[in-house]
């Protein structure tokens, strides 16, 4: 993501990520980064904290910019054995990201770094990478493999979105105002966010199987489930005659990521997405208090849409014919930048 995004909550610091630690290092990069000069102007348009960045190429039109990875889910598909899916989360993560900002993806780089060329392996990612480009509409004309046995015991796979954007039509949430309403969009499941969290709360001394079937299917088959791809749904309201005033990918950090949209605005939960089954579990076991699972996990909701009220219907009619389960789940109300469940 373009702003670096880390974990949070007590809970998920025992499982081994340190929010504080992260913090710190976050604050660390970018102090570096803001002194460097090229010697002219900046291309950069002021989106600092957001999904994606957007550079100028020319008086009205700009690129975005994203990446990110797939995480320790990665560490699933090393048990299972199973690695046709990941590519559909490098994706995903990446476009998710791009579209936040208005703008349409249009191609992507990959980035595998393996402990040891495996040809099985690598083309089972490249399957997933072909599927979730074709989801989302986009080309991959190039990446990079690499092998890393000196440094790395496994594998992990990245990527670096590219899309296009008209100046005049970006999208940074500053528009969002009082009165608007939030539209959810469900998730998949997981995602790719918070298994640092699941894989510890799930296994241990009474681990649960892979092939256990409690909630209706597979664990190993739930936990793989690939992150939803977003970009067709939104492109689409983009082109509608609804106005848009917001986009906000649900990651890590939950419903909180509508905070990186910069308006000063309190969001109004009432009636949020229902959780996938998985979280229950996942809270049950490790014993994770309520507001800490909607602080690490999307809970049933991967994308938010902040429209104004007599958009409401319009953006409906597009979204629910790509997402059925889409409905409004909060509303804008005047006051500190917050989000609040009510």
């Amino acid at each position: 993501m373009n702003d670096r995004e880390v974990g949070s909550a007590d809970s998920y610091a025992q499982a081994g990520v340190s929010q504080s630690d992260a913090d710190l290092s976050v604050s660390l990069l970018v102090a570096a980064l803001a002194k460097i000069n090229v010697g002219r102007p900046s291309r950069q348009v002021d989106l600092s904290g957001h999904y994606a960045a957007v550079m100028k190429l020319d008086e009205t039109t700009g690129i975005a910019l994203s990446t990110d990875g797939v995480g320790t889910k990665l560490k699933v598909a090393e048990e299972l054995g199973r690695y046709d899916t990941v590519g559909i989360d490098c994706i995903a993560m990446n476009v998710n990201d791009i579209i936040c900002v208005g703008a349409e993806p249009i191609a992507l780089l990959d980035y595998l770094a393996v402990e040891k060329a495996d040809p099985e392996q690598c083309g089972q990612i490249g399957v997933g990478l072909a599927r979730g480009a074709e989801l989302a509409g986009i080309e991959i004309p190039g990446g990079e493999l690499a092998q890393l046995g000196d440094l790395i015991n496994g594998f992990d796979i990245a990527g670096a979105c590219f899309g296009t954007v008209a100046l005049d039509s970006v999208i940074d949430g500053s528009a969002v105002s009082p009165g608007d309403v939030v539209i959810g969009l469900p998730s998949s499941g997981i995602h790719s966010n918070g298994y640092t969290l699941a894989r510890k709360a799930l296994g241990g001394n009474d681990a649960v199987s892979f092939d256990d079937d409690r909630l209706g299917r597979p664990l190993g088959e739930i936990l793989l489930e690939p992150t939803e791809i977003y970009v067709k749904a939104v492109m689409d309201l983009l082109r509608s005659d609804a106005q848009v005033n917001g986009l906000a990918h649900i990651t890590s950090g939950g419903l909180d990521n509508l905070l990186r949209l910069k308006s000063e605005v309190t969001y109004e939960i009432d009636d949020p997405l229902e959780p996938q089954p998985i979280f229950g579990l996942i809270q049950d076991r490790a014993g994770v208090p309520e507001d800490e699972m909607y602080e690490v996990f999307n809970m049933g909701c991967g994308f938010c849409c902040v429209v104004p009220p007599e958009s409401e219907g319009a953006a409906l009619a597009v979204l629910q014919g790509h997402y059925p389960g889409a409905r409004r789940i909060g509303s804008v109300s005047a006051g500190p930048a917050e989000v609040r469940r009510v």
